[in-house]
């Protein structure tokens, strides 16, 4: 008896992978969704027996679609797909009601094995069936709508999701040595991703609060006709709550500070350009890390050290921030417009 499997992802790199990397024998009707409240919908429905969930997403998170199917008894099983792969986000969503959880991308292999523990029906080898069930795999999956800034720059306006989706599992992997440093759970919304007059970065950042003094380290890197530097803004509000969760007893001087400044920014630009390089098969060089400024407004930090290094720039944007405790910092890959064809091209194998 054929199974219906909702992919829900506000990413259509994502959702393509993941339906592609599926056993081609299933006998399923696979459908897709792009938020929480688009998946909740079509559970009660009667779509999605068997539900693949990201958990960073627009709308409704993971976490919230998960505690609306328990809270509504909805009997699918739910099996979560998820870059942020910290502990305390594992142990949440099994406490949740779900029933596995895979880190992305999901490889064919770990797939093979979910659905043979859910005793997903397989088709038999009749060509007709795989015709059947390829048809099946397109249904409803009509993609998310791009940054209009951004199409305005970059070849083709996947490429926008795709910019998204590899920086969300990038910055995984650096949330995840953050957390299990120091023991907290990280939130991490979905990135921000603009094509920009660097003059204009000051005015493209997410900030609550423009005038809270900040402290900045940045990192140039370089590889494969890819060149960009990696910022990360530190709130100054966040240094006694880090300091005190990393081991440090006594005053917070400005030694300590440079030292838990300097910390931060190894653990989440390292693993965050590590992300990449997997992701992108590419390797990048790395300049030393550099203090950029310490307890200024972030509009200083930013027309004191950008403005002068190219005119355009790819800006990527990730804001962390950590729960139960005053910790926040930002995050920014900051490409290059010449790098961008040179991305397109590595991004293209990934899209297409």
């Amino acid at each position: 008896m054929s199974c219906s499997i909702l992919i829900c992802d506000d990413s259509s790199m994502a959702r393509k992978q993941l339906a592609r990397a599926l056993p081609q024998n299933l006998d399923a009707q696979i459908s897709f969704v792009t938020n929480g409240e688009e998946a909740l919908s079509a559970l009660e429905n009667g779509d999605g027996e068997i539900l693949f969930l990201d958990l960073t997403m627009p709308i409704l998170d993971g976490y919230g679609t998960l505690e609306a199917i328990k809270q509504r008894g909805i009997s699918s099983k739910v099996i979560v797909v998820s870059g942020d792969i910290q502990p305390k986000a594992r142990q949440r969503v099994m406490e949740l009601g779900a029933h596995g959880f895979i880190k992305k991308p999901a490889s064919a292999e770990t797939l093979a094995k979910v659905i043979e523990q859910l005793h997903v029906p397989r088709l038999s080898d009749d060509p007709g069936n795989k015709a059947n069930l390829h048809q099946s795999r397109q249904k409803k999956d009509e993609g998310v709508a791009p940054d209009s800034l951004a199409q305005q720059f970059v070849a083709k306006a996947d490429y926008i999701d795709a910019y998204r989706e590899i920086t969300n599992v990038a910055i995984g992997r650096a949330a995840d040595l953050l957390a299990r440093l120091l023991d907290v759970f990280v939130r991490m919304p979905v990135p921000r991703v603009n094509l920009i007059e660097v003059s204009e970065l000051q005015m493209a950042l997410n900030y609550s609060n423009r005038e809270e003094a900040c402290s900045a380290i940045c990192q140039g890197f370089i590889g494969a006709g890819i060149a960009g530097e990696a910022l990360l803004i530190f709130h100054d509000s966040s240094y006694q709550d880090i300091a005190r969760q990393m081991g440090y007893k006594g005053l917070i001087d400005p030694d300590t500070e440079i030292e838990v400044l300097m910390d931060v920014a190894n653990i989440l630009i390292g693993a965050c350009l590590k992300g990449l390089e997997t992701q992108l098969d590419l390797t990048f060089s790395q300049s030393h890390p550099q203090v950029l400024g310490q307890h200024l407004s972030i509009d200083e930090i930013l027309k004191t050290n950008t403005q002068e290094r190219w005119k355009k720039t790819l800006a990527i944007e990730v804001g962390f921030s950590v729960e139960g405790l005053n910790i926040e910092c930002d995050l920014l890959l900051l490409y290059t417009e010449q790098s961008v064809a040179f991305l397109n091209e590595r991004i293209g194998y990934l899209v297409e």
